[in-house]
């Protein structure tokens, strides 16, 4: 879908080399600028699957002609992502001001938690952090319990790197229309706080300002149970037709204890009637039991149990990496391979050469 578009990273940890993962899945070229020398950061000692699709050349941005290199590069890109700390690519010289002298229509991606600007910009945090300022970390647990950590996925991912992508889709749409580039300031803290709008869009039923007493984290019908084996049964059943479908699985159709959904008085009561039946099976037994259900309820899975679930098998997803998404047409596209540290880097500089950029 984005071939033809090239994307220059500059290499850093989390939502921004995802970002330009889903571009390189995209089809989008990817050239991510390492540093020279490698990395000691223990975040970057994984599998690196955050790089797959993508060209890598090793760059040190403080010698003089390693520095051309990056300039030549940018000249030759439609996008730039850094997701470095606010100035310091003004301090290597190839901040968006001076990379509008080389590229005028060049889409200059930045990520961050706390934005380019207020009190906390140049401070550091993680995900957690920013979804605790932002209010989205409000819900995440059970009443008279501490908000839970979610996975990084819900900061990180959700609320930084899929904003800073559609930013740069928008950016790269304008700057076709109009060949002038712009400058993208997705920080994690505005993302979590648009996600929120969703909630608060749905009424005081759903957002009360109080944990424990709102559509989320409230009812019986909305949490997690242990079963017999110490495994988890998720359950959210929203809709009062889903919710009958629930309870007849259960044989509680007749019950008149369940009868009233949205009463807040008795969630709590009902949710310890819960809390005992699904005690009483494996989690094995009630995911055999509502299988093919409308009734809203799946297993708690492991990412390993997951690469095995028939679902997930039938997607095409297996034990390693999850497939490229979302699909075009119906087709599942195959992700690039994953380069050695340095790899490209004689072929870009070579290419650079005979295009003139360098």
């Amino acid at each position: 879908m984005l071939t033809g578009i090239r994307i220059v990273e500059f290499e850093a940890l989390g939502p921004a080399p995802f970002a330009a993962m889903h571009l390189a899945d995209l089809g989008a070229e990817v050239i991510v600028i390492q540093r020279k020398g490698g990395e000691t950061n223990p975040a970057k000692q994984g599998p690196r699957l955050l790089d797959r699709g993508k060209r890598a050349i090793a760059l040190d941005l403080k010698a003089p002609t390693d520095l051309d290199t990056a300039r030549a590069l940018i000249r030759s890109a439609d996008g730039l992502i850094e997701g470095l700390r606010p100035g310091v690519m003004e301090r290597l010289g190839l901040g968006p001001d001076d990379t509008r002298a080389l590229n005028p229509g060049l889409v200059y991606g930045r990520m961050t938690g706390w934005g380019q600007h207020g009190p906390k910009a140049r401070q550091a945090g993680h995900d957690l952090n920013y979804l605790g300022l932002s209010g989205a970390l409000f819900y995440a647990g059970l009443p008279g319990q501490v908000p839970g950590v979610p996975p990084t996925l819900l900061g990180d991912i959700g609320a930084g790197a899929l904003y800073l992508t559609v930013g740069l889709l928008a950016g790269l749409v304008q700057a076709r229309a109009t060949g002038r580039g712009t400058v993208v300031d997705a920080a994690i803290v505005d993302g979590a706080q648009h996600m929120m709008a969703l909630l608060r869009s749905l009424g005081p039923q759903f957002d009360t300002g109080a944990r424990g007493r709102s559509l989320l984290d409230g009812p019986h019908w909305s949490r997690c149970y242990v079963c017999a084996c110490g495994g988890h049964m998720a359950v959210q059943c929203l809709e009062p037709k889903f919710y009958a479908q629930f309870l007849d699985t259960l044989g509680l159709g007749d019950d008149p204890g369940f009868a009233r959904q949205f009463d807040t008085a008795q969630w709590p009561v009902l949710t310890a009637r819960l809390a005992g039946i699904f005690a009483g099976q494996s989690r094995d037994h009630w995911a055999a039991q509502f299988d093919g259900s409308d009734a809203c309820v799946a297993p708690v899975l492991s990412p390993d149990e997951a690469a095995r679930d028939p679902h997930m098998v039938a997607r095409g997803h297996g034990a390693g990496a999850a497939l490229p998404a979302p699909r075009f047409d119906g087709a599942v596209s195959v992700p690039g391979p994953v380069p050695d540290p340095g790899h490209d880097g004689a072929a870009i500089l070579r290419e650079l050469r005979e295009k003139g950029w360098l």
